[in-house]
């Protein structure tokens, strides 16, 4: 018997699971950025849009690649993964987003590695909390509908 494969989500899905993640982020997060590091609003929100950026592209990347090895490891789909698991995915995508935007952050602001590294661990740290929050929100906004009764052929 030939292990199963669950359904993935659609291409179109995941660029409304990406936007909305990114537009809920940035109004989330932007004006507590601007007034923890003293950036103005409109360079704050100009950062945090190429930051967004950045974190689509990965989002993508990263959601695709760990939702087919989950599925092909466990044989469910995203929508039904464990808490342990969500917990596991959003870490994982906060430190590789963070090894992306630090050299990013540390440019755009001037900010030593250290400052630079506090405030990216600050923003990755609420992101850890929002990333959680949010895609368990999608998942039952949005569940996966399972495969139809020729999807084995």
């Amino acid at each position: 018997m030939a292990p199963v494969k669950p359904k993935l989500r659609s291409f179109p899905d995941r660029c409304r699971q990406i936007a909305l993640f990114e537009l809920f982020g940035l109004l989330l997060i932007t004006p507590p950025f601007a007034w923890a590091s003293g950036t103005p609003l409109a360079d704050s929100a100009a950062l945090m849009a190429l930051l967004a950026l950045i974190a689509a592209l990965w989002n993508g990347a990263y959601n695709t690649s760990f939702d087919w090895l989950d599925g092909h490891l466990s044989g469910r789909t995203a929508d039904r993964r464990p808490t342990r698991w969500r917990i596991v995915h959003a870490l994982g995508f906060e430190f590789g987003l963070l090894a992306l935007t630090l050299p990013v952050l540390m440019w755009w602001t001037g900010m030593g590695w250290l400052e630079a590294l506090i405030a990216d661990l600050a923003l990755a740290f609420v992101y850890v909390v929002y990333a959680f929050v949010f895609n368990m929100a999608y998942d039952r906004a949005f569940p996966i509908e399972p495969p139809g009764p020729d999807a084995s052929a």
